[in-house]
């Protein structure tokens, strides 16, 4: 029986991460897309659960849901993808390490799916401030980490947050790196505005702490890492 699997993300049904994930699991798998009609980045692990729920068809497998990205893998689980056998969630634009996990709605998706004894994993693409993805590349690099992971899957009670290091196109694909979470804080500074008095966050997310071997660290480094994160 061939494998399937339920793509969805937090950056919207129309993302180009989504797009280069799709290409990279159709190689191992059939795919199924539910995600977010909406941009859901930062929204964590909300779910929608005193409100309707619209559901758009898109064509083929393939559903924009009016709701978080947890509330995609809700409805996916409950029979609107039929049978899954993974949920991957991404490609995120925009790194989610260390504590990113905890706001994370791409990441939320993976766990999500773990709560219900699906294999999940978020996949993220670090981000260089000021130059552009080649989701081309990214989907590539996916694509070799899903042909290593796709084979197995994480322990009982566990998933996987997979991230992709911002490198130049053409970069030789590098082994995975399993490494351990980083449980630093991001940096914490905010500016107030003079005239109103509100506060804007103002931390620098590449000027975060990386302690040795862990997942910022080394995937700020270049590498490409894999965390296993345990509910």
């Amino acid at each position: 029986m061939a494998l399937r699997v339920l793509l969805t993300n937090d950056d919207g049904i129309d993302a180009p991460g989504l797009l280069a994930l799709e290409r990279a699991a159709s190689v191992f798998a059939e795919v199924v897309i539910i995600a977010p009609m909406h941009e859901q980045s930062g929204c964590g692990h909300q779910v929608t659960t005193h409100a309707a729920i619209a559901v758009e068809g898109r064509g083929g497998a393939r559903w924009a849901v009016d709701g978080t990205p947890a509330d995609c893998v809700r409805l996916g689980l409950h029979g609107l993808a039929g049978r899954v056998d993974w949920v991957l969630s991404g490609i995120n634009a925009g790194g989610n390490l260390g504590t990113d996990i905890y706001h994370s709605g791409t990441v939320a998706a993976a766990r999500e799916a773990a709560l219900h004894g699906v294999p999940g994993m978020a996949i993220s693409h670090l981000r260089r401030r000021g130059v552009a993805i080649s989701w081309d590349d990214a989907a590539l690099r996916a694509q070799a980490a899903l042909a290593e992971l796709l084979g197995t899957r994480p322990p009982r009670s566990c998933y996987w947050n997979l991230n992709l290091a911002h490198l130049d196109p053409g970069t030789p694909i590098a082994p995975l790196e399993r490494c351990p979470l980083d449980p630093s804080p991001l940096p914490l500074a905010y500016a107030q505005d003079p005239e109103d008095g509100s506060f804007r966050y103002a931390g620098d997310y590449h000027r975060r702490s990386r302690e040795p071997g862990s997942d910022v660290e080394r995937c700020m480094a270049g590498a490409t890492t894999l965390t296993e994160l345990r509910l």
